[in-house]
């Protein structure tokens, strides 16, 4: 059916405004970009650490001062407490909340100001707190009931997908909070207790390669769940994988978390490699070669991806006494080797100045 003439001519001048109108408008909807990768060289804080302002403001200032451009803050630790304000569902439901740093997002923002690159760190598997709470998802024994480690701890299926999408939803919210970074640590299976009489939900051959594989699945979930969100992401893995890939039977594999994660940041602390590691009575005392070592083995599994690797490097006292000039020796290692950054470790959050370059 056609229009009368005189419709046509009413209707015809309202269609051409609405197009005009339309395209002078600004688009409705926000296009989220990825922060650009930076040599990041950073420190560990703890959740308690960050909520506490006077500590943390001196923390700050070790930054502004020296060589340090990033921070990373625990959101989710071993204890599996979340340490934010969370409207996740399932955290919420078994009050895993336990706001350590209240006042999180508006740190964020300062952070930001002052050019401090925020990174958010989570820890997935070991979570004893979600395992206890919530049995149905918790790894079992052969014997009944949950499995533990040595320790007595509990650890969450790393074959259950609720597990993945707890921690992954996790990381949406911290990214949504300002983090350019979210670190996963602890992605792998446990290697402490009798591992032998664990019953996996999904796994009926707990072999090396089947280890690898729920990682690896584990590894794509991540970077397919985040990639259109506005932020990077980085995997913790054992400075051992860069010399084996056998899975070392926790299914961490460098070639599987390569390509799925802008940053792989391998735990090269000199005193975990064991004695008689290259020939050296006590790997600890020879912090540049453990890591130069280590690093430049990881050149050939990089390949053409974009992935960096950022290690984790010794800041603490075991082994050997890691004086100022053990911290210079290992970013000089890291350096040399073609490290793409690095993070300093310290389970206390004790740093000084000593061993990096002062800029004021």
């Amino acid at each position: 059916m056609f229009l009368p003439l005189v419709n046509l001519l009413v209707i015809i001048p309202v269609i051409l405004f609405s197009l005009v109108f339309t395209f002078n408008q600004q688009p409705t909807y926000q296009v989220l970009k990825k922060p650009e990768k930076i040599e990041n060289k950073g420190i560990y804080l703890t959740a308690y650490t960050a909520g506490a302002k006077t500590r943390r403001a001196e923390l700050v200032d070790l930054i502004k001062s020296t060589e340090l451009n990033s921070i990373v803050i625990d959101l989710k630790d071993y204890s599996g407490k979340v340490f934010f304000d969370t409207s996740n569902p399932l955290a919420e439901e078994i009050d895993a909340e336990e706001i350590r740093i209240p006042d999180l997002a508006s740190w964020l923002k300062e952070l930001k100001k002052q050019e401090i690159y925020p990174i958010a760190r989570i820890v997935v598997f070991q979570d004893p707190y979600l395992a206890e709470k919530q049995p149905d998802i918790a790894l079992k024994a052969k014997g009944g009931g949950i499995w533990r480690d040595y320790k007595g701890l509990a650890w969450v299926d790393p074959t259950q997908k609720q597990v993945w999408k707890y921690n992954l939803d996790l990381a949406k919210e911290a990214i949504k909070l300002g983090f350019a970074e979210v670190n996963f640590d602890y992605i792998r299976f446990p290697s402490d207790g009798n591992i032998k009489q664990i019953v996996y939900a999904n796994l009926d051959n707990a072999t090396f390669e089947g280890k690898a594989k729920v990682m690896a699945e584990f590894y794509q979930y991540v970077k397919k769940t985040l990639v259109f969100y506005p932020a990077l992401t980085s995997a913790d893995l054992f400075g051992m994988v860069l010399w084996r890939s056998d899975g070392l039977n926790i299914g961490q594999r460098l070639e599987d978390a390569v390509g799925n994660f802008d940053y792989i940041c391998p735990m090269v602390y000199p005193s975990h490699y064991p004695a008689g590691f290259e020939d050296f009575n006590n790997p600890a005392e020879h912090p540049y070669e453990i890591i130069y070592r280590s690093l430049i083995k990881a050149k050939d599994k990089l390949g053409s991806s974009q992935t960096k690797i950022r290690p984790w490097l010794q800041a603490f006292d075991l082994g050997a006494v890691y004086t100022p000039e053990m911290i210079k020796t290992q970013i000089q290692a890291n350096n040399d080797s073609g490290g793409y950054g690095w993070l300093l470790w310290n389970a206390s959050n004790r740093y000084t100045s000593g061993g990096l370059e002062l800029t004021n």
